[in-house]
């Protein structure tokens, strides 16, 4: 068997190019997520940027600002860990299925 360096050169460029272009499909997707049982809802890329967050009034209480700013944490949060997750299965589709549990996070 023979080990032909330049095919494999080839062929890492070519999951590169790969990656990059799921990476920027995955950053033009969005992902929204709720906290606080929906009154906060959190849209975000899947790159990691927060686009819209939507505040419902009735949660706004000038009396506990702390709550308001936990519920929005928890939102943000939660729309980061979708946003990774979306990133991880785009550029997961590279990887053979059984190189899939290999590496962490995937």
């Amino acid at each position: 068997m023979t080990f032909d360096l330049a095919k494999l050169a080839e062929q890492a460029m070519e999951m590169q190019k790969e990656a990059q272009r799921l990476q920027e499909e995955a950053a033009q997707e969005t992902v929204t997520a709720t906290a606080g049982g929906g009154m906060v809802s959190v849209v975000a890329t899947g790159a990691g940027e927060i686009k819209e967050i939507r505040i419902d009034p009735s949660v706004i209480d000038p009396a506990d600002p702390e709550l308001l700013g936990d519920i929005v944490a928890a939102g943000v949060n939660e729309a980061l860990r979708a946003a990774n997750d979306l990133m991880q299965a785009k550029v997961g589709q590279l990887l053979p299925p059984d190189l899939g549990g290999l590496l962490p996070g995937m």
